[in-house]
């Protein structure tokens, strides 16, 4: 009664529920750690990142564009520089003042490295067979001869135009800064010495409507007068004659020489040329350029060697030519392997970089070099960098330098590369830019000739 009492009589009237007991879930003393999301390391995000823009760069390319002759662009842009990272060094005077070395004095078996590296033929060969491409194309768009000329020789000059007048801007500055003159001239003779090659190619280019019709006439062989030029010439310059021969006699190879790729390339473009005269170049080439050196004791080296009466490069011998006939033919024989191969976006996306920056990494690469190899002479001497290269360690260490000359490059190359571009014309201050630039290219020219 007692609990009716306490809670009236309508409970009092109600059935007992029997209470039910719910079992309790016994918790951890211990709280469960949150789980976040993995981590990406900074190496895979770079990965990753490399990875979709090489498959962009990949699907932004035309389906028709040939893959293997930019590949092989490449490849003999690319053995430019480390040519001369390789094989060209510096010595340190008692002055600090740098001043040019080779270590193909010092070893002589250093010299089959320059019949790798020494690439022009092949660089020759595709820009043959670029122009004469490019060159009907103009002309099926109604494009003037001049017209298509003009554009070529503006692709060309507006680089060399840039890095010869940011040098001359430059010379002055870094004087002031303590940078010693013999120095400065050492990098000028650096800078101007693949700049050449810029003019010779020019000229070149201008002869492409003759060997366009050379290669219509002789096809393949319309290269074969060229290649005979060059060898009468060594022969007079080099047989019992040589003593009588005038010293300018050796100029003469200059375009023949050079021009020698460049039309196996037209005609290569002309369809003129196939596998079976590819193997013949192959074959021949190398036959040819194993009885030189072994029987006519030409020198060994594809670039001049300090202290050598004789050089193979400048102007060119006929082991040059012997040695682009091969590389030619075996560059045509390999070109659809290179072409499927660059399917890959791996691969073909770095080939897009370098030919975009062609020009670019054929102006500044030694004045990579020779920055960090400045900036290195306040400090003394630096094994592989400002030390003299005659030793086989200098060789190791110098291969290190490498990374840094190429990073160099990069860092050159984000504000350089705007030289590539066409340049603003139509107004006042263009026409004053353009007659400035020409200004310093000029004076930088008479420094680094030693005119003045």
């Amino acid at each position: 009664m007692a609990t009716a009492e306490l809670v009236g009589p309508a409970k009092e009237l109600a059935p007992a529920r029997p209470r039910t007991s719910r079992p309790r879930t016994s918790r951890p003393l211990t709280s469960q750690p949150r789980t976040s999301a993995p981590r990406t390391s900074p190496l895979r995000t770079a990965r990753r990142t490399l990875r979709s823009t090489a498959t962009a760069i990949d699907a932004k390319t035309p389906a028709h564009r040939d893959r293997a002759i930019d590949g092989l662009r490449a490849l003999a842009l690319l053995a430019v520089p480390a040519g001369h990272w390789l094989l060209g060094g510096f010595t340190l005077d008692s002055g600090g003042a740098l001043h040019n070395a080779s270590p193909l004095s010092a070893f002589g078996f250093f010299a089959p490295l320059s019949w790798v590296l020494q690439m022009l033929g092949i660089f020759f060969l595709v820009g043959g067979y670029a122009s004469v491409l490019s060159y009907r194309r103009s002309l099926e768009r109604g494009q003037s001869k001049s017209a298509w000329l003009r554009g070529r020789v503006a692709r060309l000059g507006r680089p060399v135009l840039g890095v010869t007048a940011v040098w001359a801007a430059l010379i002055p500055v870094l004087y002031a800064l303590g940078v010693p003159g013999d120095s400065l001239r050492t990098g000028s003779t650096l800078v101007i010495q693949p700049l050449w090659f810029v003019g010779v190619y020019t000229v070149i280019t201008a002869l492409t409507p003759y060997c366009v019709r050379a290669a219509e006439r002789l096809g393949a062989w319309a290269a074969a007068p060229l290649l005979g030029t060059v060898a009468v010439v060594d022969f007079l310059r080099y047989g019992p004659y040589a003593d009588v021969m005038p010293s300018w006699l050796s100029m003469i190879n200059i375009l023949p020489g050079w021009m020698f790729a460049y039309q196996l390339g037209v005609s290569w473009g002309e369809k003129r040329l196939g596998k079976r005269g590819a193997w013949l170049l192959l074959i021949g080439g190398t036959a040819l350029f194993a009885a030189l050196l072994l029987a006519f004791h030409y020198p060994a080296s594809m670039v001049g060697v300090p202290g050598e009466a004789r050089t193979n490069s400048h102007p060119p011998s006929l082991l040059v030519l012997a040695l682009a006939a091969a590389q030619s033919g075996a560059a045509i024989l390999l070109r659809d392997r290179i072409g499927r191969m660059l399917r890959r976006p791996a691969l073909w996306a770095p080939v897009v970089v370098i030919n975009l920056s062609a020009m670019t990494i054929l102006c500044w690469h030694q004045t990579a070099m020779f920055a960090t190899a400045a900036t290195g002479s306040f400090f003394g001497e630096i094994a592989g960098l400002t030390t003299a290269p005659d030793t086989l360690s200098w060789i190791a260490v110098r291969l290190l330098w490498l990374p840094v000359f190429a990073a160099v490059l990069i860092g050159i190359a984000r504000y350089a590369r705007r030289f590539e571009a066409p340049w603003q014309t139509g107004t006042r201050a263009a026409r004053a830019r353009r007659a400035a630039a020409g200004l310093l290219a000029a004076g930088f020219a008479v420094f680094a000739l030693g005119l003045a």
